[in-house]
């Protein structure tokens, strides 16, 4: 599974890239994250409970984030475990382009999933991530230029 999006974030580059290494921020705009962890510089080990169709599950996973690029860029990858609902791993890559005072983010997905989730159909599990990442994005960036603000 593919997702790709760009959002417009009214907050200079460098503001957004910080957020991005922000549990507290991540952690208030990844649906269903109940904690966050930062293990290390980048290491964070997350717990998440998420709803896809008639599955609900309690997901624990690490993330791990390679920031060469940064800011201009970063990639990061991870894998989950639901339980009896199945696991889940992926990775993005992230491009973040100054234009003006704004900053246009980037982000090229892929994901893997198994267990009962997989069973689920491809659609459903397509449109939910969609739903899910979209969530995540639109919250990023009203709590980012809520940061900028304050």
């Amino acid at each position: 599974m593919e997702l790709k999006d760009e959002i417009r974030i009214s907050a200079p580059k460098r503001v957004v890239y910080d957020a991005l290494q922000d549990p507290k921020i991540l952690k208030q705009c990844i649906p269903g994250c109940e904690e966050l962890i930062k293990k290390s510089d980048n290491e964070l080990e997350a717990k998440v409970v998420l709803k896809v169709g008639p599955v609900k599950a309690k997901f624990s996973g690490d993330v791990t984030l390679d920031t060469t690029g940064a800011p201009d860029s970063f990639s990061l990858t991870g894998q989950g475990n639901g339980g009896a609902a199945g696991h889940a791993k992926g990775g993005a890559d992230v491009t973040l382009t100054e234009d003006g005072d704004e900053t246009i983010l980037t982000y090229n997905a892929k994901a893997e999933i198994g267990g009962k989730l997989a069973q689920l159909g491809s659609r459903l599990i397509q449109g939910t991530a969609q739903k899910l990442a979209g969530k995540f994005f639109k919250s990023f960036g009203e709590a980012v230029e809520e940061e900028k603000v304050s």
